[in-house]
C-alpha cells in the first residue's frame, strides 16, 4: 500500500554527521505518523525518532536527544533525519517507518509501514 524508501547513509567518522531521508508514496502522507528505527548487529529494532503528520509533535530516544532531529516536508512526502555527533554503537541498518493509524510511533508494534533500511556505518 505504501512504500517508504530510505536514502543518505554510509561511511562517517565518529562524531560526524548524515541527513537521511525518505520518500513516501501516496496523497494522504500528511496524515502519517513517520519515524526512524534502527537495528544495530545482534540488537533488537528500536525506535530513533518519529514525527506527527503536521511535524508539531516529535519523540526521540533518550539516547539521541540533543543529537538528532527529526523532521518532514509534506509537500514533498518526504521525512528527514539529522544525525549529528554519531557514536560507532550507532552503527546500524536505519529504517524508515509511517503509521496511518493514530498515536506517536514509539515501539514496533505502533508501526504499519516499512522501508527497506539504508546502512549508516560510525568508524572509531
Amino acid at each position: 500500500q505504501v512504500q517508504l524508501v530510505e536514502s543518505g547513509g554510509g561511511l562517517v567518522p565518529a562524531g560526524g554527521s548524515l541527513r537521511l531521508s525518505c520518500a513516501a508514496s501516496g496523497r494522504t502522507f500528511s496524515n502519517y505518523y513517520m519515524g526512524w528505527f534502527r537495528q544495530a548487529p545482534g540488537k533488537e529494532r528500536d525506535v530513533v525518532a518519529s514525527i506527527s503528520g503536521s511535524g508539531i509533535n516529535k519523540y526521540y530516544a533518550d539516547s539521541v536527544k540533543g543529537r538528532f532531529t527529526i523532521s518532514r516536508d509534506n509537500a514533498k512526502n518526504t521525512v528527514y533525519l539529522q544525525m549529528n555527533s554519531l557514536k560507532p554503537e550507532e552503527k546500524a541498518v536505519y529504517y524508515c517507518v509511517a503509521r496511518r493509524r493514530p498515536g506517536q510511533i514509539v515501539v514496533v508494534t505502533t508501526v504499519d509501514y516499512w522501508g527497506q533500511g539504508t546502512k549508516v556505518t560510525v568508524s572509531s
